[in-house]
């Protein structure tokens, strides 16, 4: 493979939910670097609730776009290690995906579509060929990530599968209704913030508020827009409505969860 190619493929992403406090992100980097220590290596985030593909999937899908064509991302929210869901690499127009085919790819494919997709069943680019069966982000991921960082072609780690059998999350879509649009929370924040399933292209250039649980929320542009403590709409950096208070946190204050129902009106 040309050098210039191998260059492109020499950054390497990591998104999982096994937090600070243990070893496991550590021995994933171990690995990468016993396998090319020349690679680079950007944490995205390792505080994704436990098990919660769909906020894996969100945090993904919405860093993803920041980082150079042949970024390698490897992603590892895997509540079915072990057991028969497939493991796999997908190369996209932007780069490339290693982990668990449980839809925690669906929202990067749903932007930028899938080119090839391998089951990942050649063990030569796993740490063992016996792997364990808890920790599959050690065994398989890792490696096959540093391995396709440095060059590995995507169909030499495994068996190619068809597109259409790439594992899609089970989310809701947004609709439109004859006064707005109805969508639900997709990803909640560390702050509180309350992030929904609508673009906020659709309120381009309109006057416009949210219905949620009872509440009438108004649109506005900042953070800082009415009184603290007061509840407040907007579009948010990565794109998407959101609910917010202001100096507060919408999560706790107002009882709003992941999943639950708003329509956003025009005035």
């Amino acid at each position: 493979m040309l050098e210039s190619q191998i260059n492109q493929r020499s950054l390497l992403t990591l998104l999982s939910d096994f937090g600070d406090r243990d070893v496991y992100v550590g021995v994933m980097k171990g690995i990468i670097a016993q396998i090319n220590p020349e690679l680079r290596v950007i944490d995205l985030t390792h505080q994704i609730p436990p098990q919660n593909i769909a906020a894996a999937r969100f945090c993904l899908m919405n860093a993803y776009p920041y980082f150079p064509d042949g970024t390698v991302h490897i992603a590892v929210v895997d509540p079915g290690v072990g057991s028969q869901r497939r493991a796999i690499a997908v190369e996209f127009t932007g780069g490339f995906l290693v982990g668990p085919d449980n839809g925690i790819f669906s929202g990067v494919l749903s932007q930028s579509p899938a080119v090839a997709a391998v089951e990942l069943t050649n063990f030569n680019y796993w740490r063992t060929p016996q792997p364990s069966r808890t920790f599959h982000g050690r065994d398989i991921f890792a490696p096959v990530g540093a391995n396709l960082a440095s060059g590995v072609p995507i169909r030499q780690l495994g068996q190619e599968i068809e597109l259409a059998t790439l594992v899609q999350l089970d989310t809701r879509e947004c609709q439109k209704t004859s006064s707005g649009m109805l969508g639900s929370i997709q990803y909640i924040d560390n702050f509180g913030n309350l992030i929904s399933n609508i673009p906020g292209n659709y309120v381009e250039g309109k006057t416009w508020q949210v219905q949620i649980a009872g509440l009438t929320i108004p649109g506005c542009e900042t953070y800082s827009h009415g009184e603290v403590g007061a509840a407040i709409a907007l579009v948010g950096s990565h794109g998407w409505i959101e609910i917010a208070i202001n100096g507060g946190n919408a999560h706790s204050q107002l009882q709003i969860n992941w999943q639950d129902t708003l329509e956003i009106l025009f005035l």
